[in-house]
């Protein structure tokens, strides 16, 4: 099951936790003690950066898979620090080495760049900043994805309900030749029941990632009999053809931005693995170089409105999915369940935005 660890930081003791979280992803990751502690160092300068610059806020650590390779490759440990602070007015300032954000650990933004494997940000003044660092192993494994011009990457975010451990949504983003296919799985529920559901979809989906959408629900549903079942949805890029299908059963949003227009990719009622339907309606629609496809789970209001960081081509996919998170979240809408979002974008080299 995946282990997620929401942290909110409001005081000096939340930096320790954040470290700890960090510390703990690294070694589910298979990390060495060296980039154990740059997973360490990295998630508490972010952690930091919240109570000095923006009174607080919170941090997700979790491992995934590489944005990029979607093949298995090593995980890595993803730390994603949110606010709702001033905003960062001079970003390449912010992200020059030797310009260090706090005055105790002296380390800064720019060296969080230099130390992780993937770095992105986004800031816009008087609304906040999101920050995403992912550390893994130090081997660069653009190459086994064709290259740095590989045309797509994903990447989300994985909130648990209440501070829990365990999420009971999962997203997994895999690769077959020419076919990419990312999915999002959210358990009936929350908690460990829900979690074993969507870890069920996962592995199922990773041995059997050639079968199109709705023939991957069908193998699926069994697959995750025993379990609580799960609402399921599948989206599957033919990057030869240009073409991304889409299945989904249950109650997880799918929409498709091509160009300045937005679309909605419906899933069908019924939860796979207990009440499925009879037949998985599948979706065809043309992919072109401007689309960028957002998956998530009910956790996320369903009227989020897209904000100006889907259309940073720049940004990694799961800093988008942290700021559509963040910007959809309000004292007066209570999180009453997990939430995950998982975003797939077209690739470009990772540059901070403002």
């Amino acid at each position: 099951m995946s282990h997620v660890r929401e942290v909110p930081v409001h005081g000096p003791a939340h930096v320790r936790d954040v470290r700890v979280a960090a510390e703990a992803a690294a070694a589910r990751a298979g990390l060495d003690g060296d980039r154990t502690a740059d997973a360490a160092l990295v998630a508490t300068e972010l952690a930091t950066n919240l109570l000095e610059h923006a009174g607080g806020g919170r941090v997700l650590v979790d491992t995934v898979d590489s944005p990029l390779t979607a093949d298995g490759s090593p995980a890595r440990v993803q730390v994603v620090a949110v606010d709702h602070g001033p905003g960062i007015r001079d970003v390449a300032a912010a992200l020059r080495d030797g310009f260090s954000t706090t005055s105790s650990l002296g380390a800064g933004l720019g060296t969080c760049r230099r130390v992780a494997d993937d770095f992105s940000l986004h800031s816009l003044p008087g609304h906040g900043t999101v920050v995403m660092a992912r550390i893994g192993d130090g081997r660069d494994d653009r190459a086994d994805a064709d290259g740095p011009g590989f045309p797509v990457r994903a990447g989300g975010v994985n909130i648990p309900f209440a501070g829990a451990e365990h999420s009971g949504d999962a997203w997994a983003f895999v690769r077959s030749g020419d076919r990419v296919t990312l999915m999002l799985a959210d358990g009936l529920g929350h908690g460990p029941d829900a979690a074993r559901a969507s870890s069920a979809a996962v592995e199922a989906l990773r041995r059997s990632d050639r079968l199109p959408p709705a023939e991957l629900l069908r193998r699926l549903d069994g697959a995750l009999r025993g379990t609580r079942g799960a609402a399921v949805a599948v989206a599957q890029l033919d990057l030869a053809a240009r073409l991304l299908r889409f299945a989904g059963v249950g109650n997880i949003g799918a929409r498709l931005r091509t160009g300045d227009g937005w679309r909605s990719l419906p899933c069908r009622p019924g939860i796979v693995g207990a009440h499925r339907p009879a037949a998985a309606l599948q979706r065809q629609v043309d992919w072109a170089d401007d689309c960028l496809l957002v998956l998530h789970s009910d956790g996320l209001p369903g009227d989020w409105s897209p904000g100006p960081a889907v259309h940073h081509p720049s940004l990694d996919p799961a800093v988008i999915a942290a700021v559509i998170v963040r910007d959809a979240s309000s004292p007066a809408r209570p999180v009453r369940d997990d939430i995950a979002v998982a975003v797939l974008s077209p690739s470009s080299p990772p540059e901070p935005s403002s």
